[in-house]
């Protein structure tokens, strides 16, 4: 996603330049305890925390075995944070098996009009005729939201499918993502965490067509008549762009840039036949910063801890026999914010800011603004030296 100041009515759902850098992160949920204990609390969860790569510098990070569901280390699994285009993985789950990859759809003029200025575009166009299948690739090789749109508009427009997407997210026991838009383009209160993104990554890679998209590198995308252009993966382990190499045994998933949220990934990767999924949200530097430290955590996965107890668990979904994780009620001891008078959400992840109260909870709101501000600022800055994946 491009930065963008200027404010239009296609972002109408709320956001404002004011609340944009308070929306970037909020305090660990009552969920927090889903998964285990451990990964409610703040800090590095680990067996063995030496053994972990050095200088990592993610708000939130998380590796888990793919087969098992076993975390094997993570910090602040919980913490939600903007997800920017990671959460198009949740929509990809509720929306994939909808239509028919042959189906064909000609584009409106209204299926484009609420794509937020400053999106990330594939270059959908009014009037062409696109078939699913091709939609679908704009959506998981450019982050294409202008592709989420028009599939959000077949599926019956923006509202019903964030309503299907919340809903989505409980069943999968993701309780620390709120949906606000399907694009995951910033929106106050859009927020989701390590722990959640990775319980998308787990589960859509058990659907054969969520699992081809993602790992696809290259496509034909039409243009209008029989002319077609070509569109590259902003997967950078699994293209090699920008200076990088593919990272060996990289399957996908997905990547997620906005000015505001910073960088953002959650990336499977095979080896020895084992797989394994590691989410990285919010590292201080731009540019290449999350892809290596998501490599350097794969490599660990692989390498030193390939024999890590678990600290944790991936849930499984709740219309898959799952058991219902019960949230810790006022967030586990140990949890970023999770006091006596600790900030939480509903199980539902609707976001905590007004419960938020009195006057600790605005120098809090304050602080964390401006801490997300100079975030922000050096973000916008880190871009213009550099094309940057969208959301």
């Amino acid at each position: 996603m491009r930065d963008s100041s200027r404010l239009t009515r296609r972002a109408a759902l709320g956001l404002t330049a004011a609340a944009l850098p308070l929306a970037t992160a909020a305090p660990a949920s009552a969920a927090s305890a889903i998964g285990g204990e451990r990964l409610a609390r703040d800090g590095i969860q680990a067996a063995d925390a030496s053994t972990l790569p050095k200088k990592l510098t993610a708000r939130s990070w998380l590796i888990a075995d793919h087969r098992t569901g076993e975390v094997l280390a993570s910090y602040r699994a919980h913490q939600r944070l903007a997800p920017a285009s990671t959460l198009k993985m949740l929509f990809a789950e509720t929306v994939l098996g909808k239509f028919e990859r042959t189906r064909t759809y000609r584009v409106t003029d209204a299926d484009l009009a609420d794509v937020p200025s400053g999106s990330s575009l594939v270059g959908v166009k009014p009037g062409i005729l696109y078939t699913v299948h091709q939609l679908w690739q704009g959506v998981f090789l450019r982050s294409g939201n202008d592709a989420v749109h028009v599939l959000a508009h077949m599926n019956g427009g923006i509202a019903a499918t964030v309503a299907e997407m919340q809903a989505k997210a409980k069943d999968l026991q993701a309780l620390d993502t709120h949906v606000v838009s399907p694009d995951g383009f910033d929106h106050p209160g859009q927020l989701s965490s390590a722990y959640d993104l990775t319980l998308f990554a787990r589960h859509g890679l058990h659907d054969e067509d969520f699992s081809s998209y993602c790992s696809t590198r290259v496509a034909n995308f039409p243009a209008g008549g029989k002319k077609t252009f070509q569109i590259q993966n902003t997967d950078r382990l699994l293209s090699g762009a920008y200076g990088l190499r593919p990272y060996p045994g990289i399957i996908g998933v997905k990547n997620g840039y906005t000015s505001h949220a910073g960088n953002t990934f959650t990336g499977a990767a095979t080896r020895g036949g084992r797989t394994l999924l590691v989410t990285v949200m919010h590292p201080a530097n731009g540019g290449n910063e999350v892809y290596k430290e998501t490599a350097a955590l794969l490599d660990w996965g692989f390498g030193k801890g390939s024999s890590a107890r678990a600290v944790g668990m991936l849930v499984d979904p709740l219309s898959e026999g799952g058991a219902t994780a019960s949230p810790t009620p006022g967030g586990a001891k140990g949890a970023p914010g999770a006091s006596g008078s600790s900030a939480s959400s509903s199980s539902d992840g609707s976001s905590p800011w007004p419960m938020l109260g009195g006057a600790a909870g605005a120098v809090a709101l304050l602080a964390g603004g401006a801490f997300a501000l100079r975030r922000r600022r050096a973000a916008v800055a880190a871009a213009k030296s550099q094309e940057l994946d969208g959301s």
